[in-house]
């Protein structure tokens, strides 16, 4: 095998400097990135079991504690935001119809505020509890979301 001397270029050649095929964009505004890190710190994974567990608390016979009532408030809260968000982003009103009135119903009792006296307050926390449990079941219905039962099978959201 030969081997080949390539030619030494002349350091007075006029040679092209290199440019960056693509220049590099500003970074994203600092207050951006913090929202989005809280937002992914603040997500909850999918959990069907949990859901219905806290849907059977309040729609029970027997109303939850008057202490538990604020902490049970919030998590049916949680749940109303992540299934209007599924069912926003696998945009189930184009496939059905009641799709759209079960999430304004959603959006409305997750934005009233809970009233300071008790069996108004249980009142309402069963209001959330069918509202995110017709949600939850027209989700599973048009598979936006899997059931609690496929997730025991080993089946993901």
């Amino acid at each position: 095998m030969t081997s080949v001397t390539l030619p030494r270029r002349d350091a007075s050649a006029d040679v092209p400097r290199w440019v960056r095929p693509v220049q590099p964009t500003r970074l994203p505004d600092r207050a951006k990135v913090e929202a989005a890190l809280a937002a992914v710190r603040a997500w909850h994974p999918y959990d069907g079991d949990a859901w219905l567990d806290d849907v059977a608390d309040a729609l029970d016979t027997v109303p939850p504690p008057e202490d538990l009532v604020d902490e049970l408030a919030q998590r049916l809260r949680g749940y109303l935001m992540q299934l209007v968000s599924y069912a926003r982003n696998s945009e189930v009103e184009k496939q059905d119809g009641r799709a759209t009135r079960l999430i304004t119903r959603a959006r409305e009792v997750r934005e009233e505020e809970l009233p300071r006296d008790y069996l108004k307050s249980v009142v309402h926390l069963r209001r959330m509890g069918w509202a995110v449990n017709e949600l939850h079941d027209l989700l599973t219905e048009l598979e936006a979301v899997k059931g609690p039962d496929s997730l025991k099978e080993g089946g993901t959201p």
